[in-house]
């Protein structure tokens, strides 16, 4: 391995819909996998340029759904591609601006959020501020064919709708801005038999199903007291959140036997289930809580066997494990060429 010779700066970066200051390390010699990242192995980089976010295995493994700015789009477009990062193609309509992004079961349709219904441009750009922080644009929802043909709108709400992802069977869950508070719902992939599955003030989402279905895991941050309340609050109306403090949380898909899962006061999110159902990776700050880096841990769902995965000085995060579990697929700016640049990894696991 070659020395590293690089320095570190801070750079303001907006990636998919969140708002992060983060280190971007630039330099030669830098490489894409570390020696103590024991359980990532053959770590290859299937993009190379651009702001690349939230890559998910399609339900056969062969392919990657993400979110990009590429290509001249000067906000996120809907992207798909093989999961060795060739034929890249657009699968959404190159208008509005998209995110969160997944596959249907089968394959046989894709599922993301958009703006493109209120306007063919993107969202006016917000000031940036030095926070963790998400814009909440009235996103609705859509499905479509794997090239994007056949649009159909599920959601009509003209709230914030967006965070969803899929089970096997094909019950959609996502957070929604819908009845005043950001909750976490379930519905049918026609957008019938809409369920909420979260009451308590506060942020609740990110959620994932586990591979059985039987269960939900997903980020929250719920105000302990009327400061934190009032603030949330005023956030709620700029329609932004600010996501400094986000723990782990495990519940049934139908929305009971909440428990929280971490309690480390850090910003975890983009937790995903292992296919064994026993353990989840996810994304944190916890090793550096007053700091700018994001690393990826692995915990079981019982609270216990906290490890940390990665060690890159930077940003790694959305993991998502293939169905099969034998790899991990994650957002980096491990080997940026430029500020601001994100792409996807893919590394084999090593239980």
């Amino acid at each position: 391995m070659r020395k590293i010779e690089a320095k570190r700066i801070l750079a303001l970066l907006l990636i998919g819909p969140f708002l992060l200051v983060i280190p971007v390390i630039k330099g030669e010699g830098q490489t894409i996998s570390l020696p103590q990242e024991r359980h990532l192995a053959n770590i290859r980089q299937l993009t190379f340029g651009g702001k690349n976010a939230e890559a998910y295995f399609s339900f056969d493994g062969k392919k990657l759904i993400f979110q990009s700015t590429r290509d001249g789009f000067q906000c996120d477009q809907i992207f798909t591609t093989n999961d060795d990062g060739a034929e890249v193609r657009l699968a959404s309509t190159g208008n509005g601006q998209t995110t969160c992004a997944y596959f249907l079961p089968g394959d046989r349709g894709i599922l993301y959020s958009s703006t493109h219904h209120i306007n063919p441009d993107c969202p006016p750009a917000r000031p940036r501020e030095k926070r963790f922080i998400w814009p909440l644009h009235p996103y609705e929802m859509f499905k479509a064919k794997p090239d994007g043909s056949g649009l159909k709108r599920l959601t009509f709400t003209g709230a914030y709708n967006a965070e969803a992802t899929v089970s096997k069977e094909g019950r959609i869950v996502f957070t929604s801005l819908r009845e005043g508070d950001l909750d976490i719902y379930t519905m049918n992939e026609d957008g019938s038999d809409v369920k909420r599955l979260t009451h308590q003030k506060g942020y609740d989402g990110g959620p994932f199903f586990s591979a059985d279905g039987k269960k939900i895991v997903y980020r929250a941050y719920h105000p302990k007291n009327q400061a934190e309340l009032k603030e949330y609050e005023e956030n709620l109306a700029k329609r932004q959140v600010v996501g400094g403090r986000l723990e782990l949380f495990v519940m049934n898909s139908d929305g009971s036997n909440q428990r929280q899962i971490t309690k480390n006061g850090a910003s975890n999110f983009c937790p995903f289930f292992h296919p064994n159902g026993k353990q989840i990776v996810f994304s944190s700050n916890l090793h550096q809580p007053q700091g700018r880096e994001f690393n990826l841990f692995l915990i079981n769902e019982d609270d216990t066997g906290l490890e940390r995965i990665s060690l890159h000085q930077g940003f790694d995060s959305f993991p998502m494990f293939s169905p099969d579990g034998k790899r991990l697929v994650f957002i980096s700016n491990r080997n940026a060429k430029q500020p601001g640049e994100f792409n996807i990894f893919l590394a084999d696991w090593i239980p």
